[in-house]
């Protein structure tokens, strides 16, 4: 029992829907690649009917169901449908941060992002002014400042408060993805596979039509 009261912050989180990896919480993430202590994680929460799923190749933690009712699947359809309805804004702002940085990938967990540069290159460039003004209004991030600095700051903001991002110092304009975004990752690769909605065919479809 005492071994479950030094994990009781773990199981906490957990139980609060966060996702676990390195960068968000360091001392947990390590208590769970431990497998004697996960096991110990599993059999409290089992109990509750959660258990420890794994994502990003078992780098990011989170709690899922042991078993599903019809209480159990309406929470998770609504999970689902939350992130569905989030994809858009979310996408749109990874694809913004990845071409003003200049990097050839994605965020993944544990890369920084100094927002002050991503500001200073945005504003350099109408092409990214105009992806940021349309991304902050999406009802996910809600802003309705005309400045670059007022969206982009709100953008963050709302990205921290929803898990994505971490800012580690607050007197630091320096954020660090989280494994969230890698979990988000899976769910858009879920979506193309179930829906047959290959994002290269739909690429090379577009490529088609322009040459038409």
């Amino acid at each position: 029992m005492s071994e479950i009261i030094a994990n009781g912050e773990l199981i906490e989180r957990l139980l609060r829907g966060e996702f676990i990896c390195r960068t968000s919480f360091e001392d947990g993430w390590r208590a769970l690649k431990n497998p004697a202590t996960r096991d110990r994680v599993e059999a409290y929460l089992n109990q509750i009917n959660r258990t420890v799923a794994q994502a990003a190749e078992g780098e990011v933690f989170f709690c899922g169901y042991v078993n599903l009712g019809d209480n159990e699947r309406k929470i998770i359809s609504a999970q689902f449908r939350e992130i569905c309805q989030s994809l858009i804004p979310l996408v749109e702002w990874l694809v913004l941060v990845q071409e003003a940085s200049g990097q050839d990938a994605p965020l993944t967990e544990g890369a920084p992002v100094r927002l002050t540069e991503l500001q200073t290159r945005i504003e350099d460039t109408p092409a990214f002014r105009e992806q940021l003004a349309k991304l902050s209004q999406y009802r996910l991030f809600g802003s309705s400042s005309s400045s670059v600095d007022g969206q982009i700051k709100l953008v963050f903001k709302r990205l921290v408060e929803l898990g994505y991002l971490l800012r580690p110092n607050p007197e630091k304009q320096i954020y660090l993805a989280t494994g969230k975004l890698d979990y988000l990752y899976e769910v858009i690769r879920f979506i193309d596979e179930t829906e047959s909605l290959s994002l290269e065919a739909q690429a090379e479809t577009a490529s088609q039509r322009e040459l038409l």
